[in-house]
């Protein structure tokens, strides 16, 4: 070994061992839910808005490795061994603001992975190994081979704050790239980057995005030491000027020439509104820390320590607690807080605005397309204050802009997905108490969603579109729109339904509750399936049921099944053995399968043999059906089974489907529990089904500021891994005779009994 490499070796060991604070000292003490988190599950087979990098809960800045191309699913892949950057958002359709620390020979692209890393067409992109790469909640870190740095990102709520370790090297520099690959991809209509002094830079880069999501990001960047210079550069080449403003490929760099090995430390504040908003994101958040990095990730730590605390989990495996918690965790990673500590943000007109007094943050993210399953349940337990948020949110853009929004990525009105389901949220808000101001207001925005024709706005599309074709007939015609867009229409109604009735609307809680029964009318009675109809009445003859033709991302057996709202009627017009049967089909089928369907995912006009598709969110009620159609113990099978196959603790697979949002990561936590909400909580009674649970015990920290209850502990007696039954079931001391509990039963505080044995009980 040469000296040159023993120095390298030398460094390299040195950089590794000084940043490891996280880990070791975790691991000295007992095992906390937070040490259980696993960033990297599923960053093989996860979306743009699923990384190892750092972020706070529904934080701004997203902070993370990217090593992809423009491609479906992109960002960072975990089987590939390069890194070209750490970009600053990883939000739905939103991207933006990658650095790098480099050296060597210039590069003003970040290359992609199958480009050389040295020499002629060499990107700054750089090989790594994933034993020198470190993920927990609030930190990340990763030692980039070809350029000898060790490179650690942490973040608060609307900053990203990174430490470079830089050997000694007169090449040393920071690459700022506003135009990078991302999964939806983006288009910069104007970008500008300034050098304000020596040891800051600040930009703004005007972006849209999946045809409906504009946005300008701002930010501030600040460096710990003086760079040595500063360079902008466009496509045509480097630019000597101090500002560098360009449409298309745009960027800058700064020198840290060093004869000695140095750390520099870079924190950048970001903002939807502007780069004054920016500085003041960045001087708030950051002021208690300075420039202390190791502080800013033990503070980031903490804050997901609290979170994950709120349920805690014993006995049982270690890989079903690192499943558990990081599936609970990542059920706040992808939702994003688009406005500033001072509650200015821009709304789905660009238009700057203030939130009022009593509405802390504006949150955006992913669409709430049948979140209301899971997320619903969970949040409301864990997170009743983000419940509170989420409903402000969806306020605040119906008297700004005058429409809910179903995806508010950049708060903006995305269209995306069917039905308004952020009515179902906010349903169950109000009926659990959590949020009690404005619900006249609540009700309004809700009915004009079910009652008026939406026209676009603001380059978006609000609303439910051919809601005025489906109130006429009773469903959307297949000349109007997708058939799943009438069961979708019909649970809103529901949702509204029970607005209504909250507000002791009687004649529109009849009016709406009867138009929730319009799921019935794309029923075909003889076969009992759901069936394409045409504007004239007609069914479309000889429909394939395994189609995705008319549907969104299923097909007609798993919409079939797909009426949350009314499961009981559900089963009274397909004939109870019919129904029985037919799932117990699906399901025997789809085992082989591991309850996954990718080739329905996205793919239109496509048949396939597929039943059963826990990839994507229609069909992820399923295993709860047999509680309804008399047969528990196969809910019990099902689920355990999903929970056991579906989801694995590795980066290459995590979730056998697409996890968006927190779907299906809650899925997995709630059903771990033993619990699940069929109609998302909107019901007046607040039904919570019952299943195995995972673990021997769990105990749900309630929050008093919402719930009068201190605690709900679940626990199953006789557990093992055979024992997935339940034999008898007590709720703090009563025998229970069905299958399920009330919401209420939960947040009241109490003990829910599981006698668990290896027989089914029918």
């Amino acid at each position: 070994m040469n000296v040159r490499n023993n120095m390298d070796f030398f460094l390299r060991t040195v950089l590794l061992l000084a940043g490891s604070f996280i880990v070791p000292v975790a691991m000295a003490q007992q095992k906390q839910p937070v040490d259980y988190v696993d960033p990297f599950i599923g960053t093989s087979n996860s979306r743009w808005m699923l990384f190892p990098g750092a972020t706070m809960p529904n934080g701004m800045v997203k902070l993370s490795p990217d090593n992809q191309r423009n491609v479906w699913q992109g960002g960072y892949e975990y089987s590939i061994g390069s890194i070209h950057g750490f970009s600053h958002i990883h939000g739905w359709t939103m991207a933006g603001l990658l650095t790098m620390p480099t050296n060597g020979d210039l590069s003003l692209t970040p290359g992609l992975p199958d480009d050389p890393f040295k020499g002629a067409g060499a990107g700054y992109h750089s090989r790594f190994r994933h034993e020198d790469e470190k993920a927990a909640p609030g930190y990340y870190s990763v030692y980039l081979l070809d350029s000898r740095i060790k490179a650690e990102l942490t973040a608060t709520e609307r900053t990203g704050v990174q430490r470079y370790s830089f050997p000694a090297d007169s090449s040393n520099r920071v690459m700022i790239q506003l135009n990078l690959p991302s999964e939806y991809g983006i288009e910069l209509k104007d970008a500008m980057i300034t050098r304000v002094s020596n040891s800051e830079v600040e930009g703004v880069a005007h972006t849209v995005s999946a045809g409906f999501n504009d946005y300008r990001l701002y930010f501030v960047m600040q460096f710990s030491k003086p760079f040595a210079a500063f360079h902008g550069f466009t496509g045509q080449g480097v630019v000597t000027a101090d500002t560098v403003r360009e449409q298309g490929g745009i960027g800058a760099y700064v020198d840290f020439p060093s004869a000695t090995p140095q750390q520099v430390i870079l924190r950048t504040g970001i903002s939807f509104v502007s780069n004054a908003q920016a500085r003041l994101n960045l001087k708030t958040e950051l002021k208690a820390f300075d420039w202390d990095f190791d502080a800013i990730a033990a503070h980031s730590r903490d804050v997901w320590s609290h979170l994950l605390n709120t349920i805690h989990v014993s006995g049982g495996s270690e890989e079903n607690k690192t499943k558990f918690y990081t599936n609970l965790y990542r059920c706040f990673t992808a939702k994003m807080i688009m406005s500033d500590v001072n509650g200015r943000y821009r709304d789905a007109c660009e238009k700057e605005q203030q939130l009022p007094a009593g509405r802390s943050v504006m949150i955006g993210g992913d669409a709430y397309w049948n979140s209301f399953w899971n997320l619903n349940l969970l949040w409301t337990l864990c997170t009743p204050g983000m419940v509170q948020q989420l409903v402000d949110t969806q306020l605040e853009l119906y008297e700004k802009t005058g429409w809910l929004s179903k995806g508010p990525a950049g708060i903006e009105y995305s269209g995306i997905m069917e039905g308004s389901h952020e009515m179902a949220l906010m349903t169950s808000a109000y009926r659990k108490g959590i949020v009690k101001e404005n619900a006249a207001t609540a009700y309004a925005a809700m009915k004009k969603h079910v009652t008026v024709e939406p026209q676009p706005l603001c380059g978006g599309n609000p609303g439910n579109p051919q809601i005025s074709v489906y109130a006429e007939k009773g469903y959307v015609p297949v000349e109007k729109g997708v058939t799943s867009k009438t069961l979708d229409y019909a649970y809103d109604d529901w949702c509204v339904a029970q607005m209504a009735a909250l507000l002791n609307k009687k004649q529109d809680y009849r009016f709406f509750l009867n138009r929730a029964s319009s799921w019935k009318n794309v029923f075909d009675t003889a076969s009992g399936f759901v069936v394409p109809r045409k504007a004239d009445g007609t069914f479309i003859p000889d429909f394939d049921r395994f189609s995705v033709n008319h549907f969104i991302e299923g097909n007609s057996w798993q919409y079939s099944f797909y009426v949350p709202h009314d499961v009981e009627g559900l089963i009274r017009l397909v004939k109870q053995e019919r129904f029985l049967s037919r799932l117990k089909e699906g399901f025997r089928k789809s085992e082989f399968h591991r309850f996954a369907a990718h080739a329905l995912d996205r793919t239109m006009g496509q048949s396939a043999e597929y039943y059963i598709n826990h990839g994507n969110e229609v069909n992820m009620q399923a295993a709860y059906l047999f509680n309804y159609a008399g047969q528990p113990q196969l809910t019990q099978y099902y689920t355990r089974k999903i929970l056991d196959t579906f989801y694995d603790a590795s980066p290459y697979v995590g979730w056998n489907g697409d996890e968006d949002e927190g779907q299906m990561g809650a899925w997995f936590v709630i059903s771990a529990l033993g619990l699940f909400e069929m109609n998302g909580g909107t019901s007046e009674g607040l039904r919570v089904d019952i299943t195995s649970p995972l673990f021997p015990e769990a105990r749900i920290r309630l929050d008093n500021a919402y719930y009068k209850g201190k605690e709900f502990v679940i626990r199953a007696h006789h557990h093992s891994p055979d024992n997935i039954y339940i034999q008898s079931a007590k709720l703090n001391g009563r025998t229970l005779k069905e299958n399920y509990i009330s919401f209420n039963d939960i947040v009241n505080g109490g003990v829910l009994e599981l006698y668990m044995t290896a027989t089914p009980g029918n």
